[in-house]
């Protein structure tokens, strides 16, 4: 059973190696995220499906970026949970799983686009994925805000803090439903992108370039997604677990650490995202009009799937 006088939180240590991560984070997140903004709102002309999907990407990690501030704030000063910190909280988890939503709609975009190339296109349109963004916003909003109004935290110290050993389903469900069911969905649709796309051969090198580099982008894009938050929720789940059965505090304060400092690198993705979505993205778009035109639907399904890729 567990002992209820267990009281978890963070090591002091925690919050300054916070802030000389979340500096540089902050400054190079911003910049590259609002560059890519101006660049997918002015700078480009005709709006696609990716581009909806970069936007509501970069909006999302902007946004993200802008909570750290006062997440680290509140790690210095030990900032007690009230109403200002559970519109934090709010704030900061909802930005981030808005984040993990648009990178799963991304991916099964490009595996719609790849497997069904002529099939998918009534469901593949800017509206559309204004829509979908738009409902996948709505929904995360208010999951997050039920959340907070039903969570009970009257044992918890601190903000951003977890103090208490008791279990809580609602994190439990959270993690689920807002990680590992995006994790499943983001794997399949990649994988089956990098299958079809190695499947299909091509006598073009040009074409058998951009094919090579399409796949390298999803696989890249797959694998940030995996190293950046799998150790996260891995923890939470793990967490869950030892608040559930174990009352040895020690190892529950092990795992407490390590999902503060995992936390961490999941918020470096602000960054990452940036450079593997939007600057690749921008330098395939330039590549795309090369591709050979086909009227045939395995030709069509090739240039679709190499210029949603790499554009």
């Amino acid at each position: 059973m567990n002992d209820s006088s267990c009281n978890i939180t963070a090591y002091e240590i925690f919050s300054v190696f916070q802030l000389c991560v979340y500096i540089p984070v902050l400054v190079l997140g911003i910049v590259l995220n609002v560059l890519a903004l101006w660049v997918f709102c002015y700078k480009l002309g005709k709006w696609t499906e990716t581009r909806v999907y970069m936007v509501n990407l970069a909006v999302a990690d902007c946004l993200l970026l802008f909570t750290l501030p006062f997440k680290t704030l509140s790690q210095f000063q030990r900032l007690k949970v009230d109403g200002w910190c559970l519109v934090l909280e709010g704030g900061y988890f909802t930005n981030r799983f808005m984040s993990i939503g648009i990178i799963t709609l991304i991916a099964a975009d490009r595996y719609l686009a790849i497997k069904y190339p002529l099939r998918s296109k009534a469901l593949r349109s800017p509206l559309m994925a204004a829509f979908a963004s738009g409902v996948l916003w709505t929904v995360i909003v208010c999951e997050t805000s039920l959340i907070k109004s039903f969570e009970d935290r009257r044992e918890d110290d601190f903000c951003f803090e977890k103090s208490s050993v008791t279990p809580s389903v609602i994190t439990l469900c959270t993690i689920i439903a807002g990680f590992f069911v995006p994790l499943l969905i983001l794997s399949y649709c990649s994988i089956q992108i990098i299958a079809e796309l190695r499947r299909k051969k091509t006598d073009n090198c040009c074409n058998e370039m951009l094919t090579r580099k399409a796949v390298y982008i999803v696989s890249a894009n797959m694998a940030v997604f995996i190293i950046c938050f799998l150790p996260l929720y891995l923890g939470h789940l793990l967490r869950f677990v030892l608040d559930s059965v174990s009352s040895d505090c020690s190892a529950i304060q092990s795992v407490n650490n390590f999902v503060h400092f995992a936390s961490i690198l999941a918020n470096t993705n602000c960054c990452l995202d940036a450079i593997c979505y939007y600057f690749v993205n921008q330098e395939f778009k330039e590549a795309s009009p090369k591709l050979a035109k086909s009227k045939s639907e395995a030709g069509e399904g090739a240039e679709i799937q190499l210029s949603l890729v790499t554009r």
